[in-house]
């Protein structure tokens, strides 16, 4: 067993660190199988080697973004938890040193700094930041939309694109709509609602809507999209599971100077009529290997939206996993 006493100098920092009630702390327990006390401005940690180093590393970490004016909560204590942990898992990362300080991808606007919270997110946050065009799939809960929203958001307010361009196929989840009254931005609108949602977290809602009125966001279902350039400008394309072999290939073609593209979406929840092949599923086959494409693969265990959504999400990988129809072995 390692006994390990960490002393932060500043003492309103090591409270919001140590958290109301030292929620952080039991949190911190929780998911290491330590003991973490505070005392005062000191916290004693006793637990296996591994696991207390792997505390110290989550609270140097989180003290860190206290002392650049971050605020954190028990999400950001969730998150450095788990990037600790990846460590010792060999899931080392290009700014990570196994024996040293945790140095996470984030995503910078004016609203808020968004710091990567698993493996997969860092890999994705940097994907964005180095190839043109990047694919996020999986489950839902992982961040693949709101990150990408936020690194679209960043990039405008920074001057390296002059517009945002958000887009999702109006396909709909098993209901049906039927006809909508208004005009087409308010046809179209609970369709993209997810995206105006992430937008409005990284934009005051009064510059995103100056920003709609000039152009400089546009929202627009993937239909609207056939027959244009896009140029200098960040696009994201939204539940991409739902686009057809034809619509994706349209879309991905639009990509124009200067531009970044980010297409998102679950290959497990495909709403497309039956026997109608996912542009999404055939495009993860056929961009293997091409320059300046990443694909970034979200799983199970990058579900950080609610505890529980990460359990729903295994029960229902287990069960297909449990019902899938056995392989049968050819002939020879």
């Amino acid at each position: 067993m390692a006994h390990i006493v960490l002393t932060y100098e500043d003492n309103r920092l090591a409270s919001s660190l140590f958290g109301q009630f030292d929620e952080h702390l039991a949190l911190l327990e929780q998911k290491l199988g330590v003991d973490a006390r505070a005392r005062g401005n000191k916290v004693e940690i006793r637990g296996t080697q591994a696991a207390s180093e792997q505390a110290r590393r989550a609270l140097d970490h989180l003290y860190e973004r206290l002392q650049r004016g971050s605020e954190i909560g028990q999400k950001d204590v969730d998150g450095a938890v788990r990037m600790a942990i990846a460590q010792d898992d060999q899931l080392i990362l290009p700014t990570l040193e196994k024996k040293g300080r945790m140095s996470l991808a984030q995503i910078s606007t004016r609203r808020r700094t968004i710091h990567a919270r698993t493996p997969t997110q860092d890999a994705y946050m940097r994907a964005m930041d180095r190839a043109e065009l990047v694919l996020g799939v999986g489950p839902a809960g992982t961040g693949k939309t709101y990150l990408a929203v936020a690194h679209a958001a960043m990039l405008l307010e920074r001057g390296q694109v002059d517009r945002i361009i958000l887009s999702r196929p109006a396909v709909e989840a098993g209901e049906r709509l039927g006809f909508l009254p208004g005009d087409m931005k308010e046809k179209v609108d609970p369709y993209l609602r997810p995206l105006y949602d992430a937008l409005y977290d990284m934009i005051p809602a009064e510059k995103v809507e100056r920003a709609l009125a000039a152009g400089a966001i546009e929202i627009a279902p993937l239909a609207f999209m056939r027959g244009r350039t896009l140029a200098n400008a960040a696009v994201i394309l939204d539940e991409a599971q739902n686009t057809t072999a034809m619509q994706m290939k349209m879309f991905l073609t639009r990509l124009g100077e200067n531009a970044r593209m980010v297409v998102t979406g679950d290959p497990s929840q495909i709403d497309l009529p039956p026997g109608q092949k996912s542009g999404l599923v055939e495009a993860l086959r056929v961009l293997v290997g091409v320059p300046n494409v990443v694909t970034v693969r979200f799983e199970a265990k990058d579900v950080v939206r609610h505890p529980l959504v990460q359990a729903i999400v295994e029960a229902y990988e287990e069960d297909a996993t449990r019902h899938r129809a056995p392989t049968i072995p050819l002939d020879s």
